[in-house]
């Protein structure tokens, strides 16, 4: 698909997200999602119905971050493997990494693709090590809990603790949100379950009841 096809098809639906590298210990395998086969539906029919009852999407404007849903739209089911490796099963992370550099994001010594994604530093490959490197750099990224989504924006992180163990279970791309006053609604992308417009709500109430999530508020 172009790119001016899939900036159509973004604009279409905002109108209505092993082993370690050299010198890094290596982390056990990331625990398989427990819905990591299951059918995420495409809601990107849902944002007509969404407008009609009053509610309102954002509009991507920074160049950097339409770059970014760009390329998370391209490859959220059509695997850019490729270029980046996958790691079966576990391969949110690597692609929502993956994302990060398409909106620009330089690798670095803590952060980087290893040239196969299951040789991959442990940030850029687990949703754990992801937080907790995020956590490290406030110049990156700032956390936001689900009581302050209203700061949430198109491109940013959003992690799943599907089981209140504290480990980050699953990491996703927010790709869609619409706002009616106070009520924020969120979807968001991702690897493992493969969805373009997954809606949080519905991951933590009727998929993971019980769930937490965190946000990331990317700075750049």
């Amino acid at each position: 698909m172009t790119r001016s096809l899939l900036t159509a098809a973004l604009a279409a639906a905002l109108a209505l997200c092993a082993t370690g590298c050299t010198g890094i210990p290596p982390l056990p395998p990331q625990a398989t999602s427990p819905d990591a086969a299951a059918s995420v539906p495409r809601a990107a029919e849902t944002a007509q119905a969404g407008s009609a009852s009053g509610y309102v999407a954002d509009e991507p404007a920074d160049p950097a971050v339409l770059a970014q849903l760009d390329y998370v739209l391209a490859y959220w089911s059509d695997y850019n493997d490729e270029e980046w490796g996958v790691i079966e099963g576990t391969d949110c992370v690597n692609f929502a990494s993956q994302s990060l550099v398409a909106r620009g994001w330089e690798q670095d010594a803590d952060w980087h693709h290893g040239g196969a994604a299951t040789t991959s530093s442990p940030a850029w490959r687990s949703s754990t090590a992801m937080h907790d490197w995020l956590m490290s750099r406030p110049d990156l990224a700032t956390p936001l809990g689900d009581d302050r989504r209203d700061e949430v924006q198109l491109g940013d992180l959003v992690q799943f603790d599907w089981d209140g163990s504290g480990d980050r279970d699953h990491t996703g791309v927010v790709t869609r949100i619409e706002r009616n006053g106070d009520d924020v609604r969120i979807a968001f992308a991702g690897h493992t379950a493969d969805s373009d417009f997954r809606d949080v709500d519905v991951a933590i109430t009727e998929e993971h009841p019980g769930a937490t999530v965190l946000y990331w508020r990317l700075a750049g």
